[in-house]
């Protein structure tokens, strides 16, 4: 009865966080209440708060469920000794294009946050851990450059840290249009095909 009871409090949990998601994506979190979020998902105001105690302890569950493009990045195992750092950087970037292209709520998530949620008051904490894995992510591809550099892939005189930085905006720009509109580009070849150039670019600069 006990195992019953905990499946169905983890199942309402779901239908909250699943809810939620939808409605933010409509609404936009700063106008979205609990009571639309209760009201959306057929559940009391007082169903939520048993499991969250407030919508910012709610959309950090949501954001809990997913793991953005910036975190994905870190995640990736760090370079091998024996790899060449330009062509794992390649792939360890594509990869991270590939998981949000081919998950529809990593794409409703990262629309959410980017477009749709206003950075303030109780989700001042949010947004830092946000900046921490950006922060994160650009350290991640500048270790790469660094490497790239150290084996003569890219000039010595190319600054790694700007590289990282460029790399990173390129690709958090294409992903932040293409949630926009989906239809706008095929994420896959734009990113293959922008990312390819801009690391050329890189190579050939004098």
């Amino acid at each position: 009865m006990v195992r019953k009871t905990k499946e169905e409090a983890q199942e309402t949990r779901n239908l909250i966080l699943d809810t939620a998601e939808a409605v933010f994506s409509e609404k936009g979190v700063s106008r979205t209440t609990l009571n639309d979020i209760a009201k959306a998902a057929d559940l009391t105001r007082g169903a939520i708060y048993w499991h969250f105690k407030n919508k910012a302890d709610l959309f950090d569950a949501m954001l809990q469920r997913v793991i953005l493009p910036m975190d994905e990045f870190i995640a990736t195992p760090d370079l091998h000794p024996e790899q060449r750092p330009l062509a794992y950087l390649r792939t360890r970037s594509m990869h991270v294009v590939r998981t949000l292209a081919e998950d529809t709520r990593t794409q409703r998530v990262f629309d959410i946050v980017m477009h749709k949620a206003e950075m303030v008051d109780d989700m001042l904490p949010i947004r830092d851990r946000h900046l921490e894995a950006i922060q994160g992510c650009i350290q991640t591809i500048e270790a790469d450059f660094q490497a790239a550099i150290a084996k003569g892939e890219l000039p010595a005189h190319t600054n790694a840290r700007q590289a990282a930085i460029g790399l990173h905006a390129l690709i958090d720009g294409l992903f932040a249009n293409f949630v926009l509109s989906p239809n706008l580009f095929n994420l896959m070849e734009q990113a293959e095909f922008t990312i390819d150039n801009y690391l050329n670019g890189l190579f050939n600069r004098k």
